[in-house]
């Protein structure tokens, strides 16, 4: 009896865990096989854990006073907002992978740029999703180059663009009678205004991009650099000019260079309290937060320079261990929603633009995004749009770090 009923109870067995081992894998692939009247009811009643950079007070109130009561109510999901430093969660992600942890803790993580490259290179996500998002469907240009690339890595739809930002300069206008216009010109600012002007290092993403500018300015036109691949040996020739002019300012920064910002929060902190005129960064309307509390004076105003502004898309992703992939679906359809995104743009908490088309939402709900007023100190769309200027490869800011730190710090 034993050895004849053995094979069929081992036989049973293994059938009863593979069947485990497929349930317990939720694939994106069968989750976006179900309609989406079906998705939204599995996401009904559940968490999603939302892992993000937290270091924008009125980015988190956007989350926390907006968005979690929004889709509370709407769908009944509880959004759960866990602050991280985007390269802690990757870190994150690969301890688990390596764990063979398939039940991670973390739903939707907020990236873009390099760390979208790391997560997508080391199967860190859990894979394409985004054509069945109906908002995205609706209301987006979806073969937008800025939403099928992200600093030249495909995106492959393992990404939902959020929002999208551009960088600007910012300046106290009651010190600053007229802002430079090119890099030649705030050069000559600095070394008339010693010690008013600084940089967050290069490891920080503001002041990487700044670097990516000045990159920018050594070649003969941008695109020499955003539209080519990353090759060290060229960009190292192209970068001559980049250093030197860096080394040149240096002793008339702010502290003569001893030290510079580690965070764009610092760089901010010098301005708010004048030890700066000037301080920079992505989300061209950032600056009308901060006065309104009081920490920029009320006459910051913002410029850009020769040869342009670069901005960029961000973007809304899934891990592969995500436990709730129906809830993460849904929360990032509605965050790619008209009315998510009319109050991210609007000044009460992040101010931020939008990648959504105007021209393809209902004319009422087009005139609610045309006639938010996004203040005093930001600069008009129009100068905005023809400032414009693609990302580069990812690879560019990880190189920027290793120069800067070789050619600025150790000299």
């Amino acid at each position: 009896m034993k050895t004849f009923y053995f094979p069929i109870i081992l036989a049973s067995l293994l059938i009863i865990s593979a069947c485990s081992q497929e349930e317990g894998a939720s694939s994106i692939d069968d989750i976006t096989a179900q309609s989406w009247a079906d998705i939204e009811a599995e996401s009904e009643g559940t968490e999603v854990r939302l892992y993000m950079w937290g270091g924008d007070e009125g980015i988190n109130q956007y989350i926390d006073e907006w968005l979690q009561p929004q889709l509370e109510d709407e769908y009944g999901v509880e959004l759960e907002r866990i602050p991280m430093e985007t390269e802690e969660i990757l870190q994150k992600l690969q301890t688990e992978q390596q764990a063979g942890k398939q039940e991670g803790t973390i739903d939707i993580i907020w990236l873009n740029g390099e760390n979208f490259k790391t997560a997508k290179d080391n199967d860190l996500l859990a894979g394409s999703f985004v054509d069945v998002l109906p908002n995205f469907n609706e209301y987006y240009q979806t073969d937008d180059p800025a939403f099928s690339t992200d600093f030249g890595t495909d995106v492959n739809g393992m990404e939902a663009p959020w929002g999208k930002v551009q960088f600007v300069f910012h300046y106290d206008s009651e010190k600053v009678e007229q802002p430079p216009s090119s890099f030649a010109e705030l050069k000559q600012w600095i070394l008339e205004n010693p010690g008013e002007f600084t940089y967050p290092n290069a490891e920080d993403f503001t002041g990487n991009a700044f670097l990516r500018h000045l990159l920018y300015e050594q070649t003969e036109q941008p695109s020499d650099i955003y539209s080519e691949p990353f090759e060290a040996d060229e960009v190292n020739e192209k970068a001559e000019g980049m250093w030197t002019y860096l080394n040149e300012i240096e002793h008339d920064l702010w502290r003569s260079g001893d030290h510079y910002p580690n965070s764009l929060t610092e760089l901010d902190r010098l301005y708010g309290e004048g030890e700066v005129s000037m301080t920079m960064g992505y989300n061209e309307a950032r600056a009308e937060k901060l006065i309104d509390e009081g920490t920029f004076p009320d006459s910051t105003k913002s410029f850009v320079m020769e040869p342009g502004s670069i901005g960029n898309t961000h973007f809304l992703s899934i891990p592969f261990n995500s436990t709730n992939k129906e809830g993460a679906l849904t929360a990032i359809n509605y965050m790619l929603s008209p009315e998510a995104q009319l109050s991210k743009l609007k000044q009460d908490y992040w101010g931020e633009n939008t990648p959504i088309s105007y021209e393809k939402l209902p004319d009422s709900m087009r005139e609610e995004f045309e006639k938010v007023e996004r203040g005093d100190s930001v600069l008009d769309q129009q100068e905005l749009e023809e400032s414009f200027l693609p990302e580069s490869e990812a690879d560019y800011v990880e190189w920027i770090e290793d120069q800067w730190f070789d050619e600025i710090v150790q000299k």
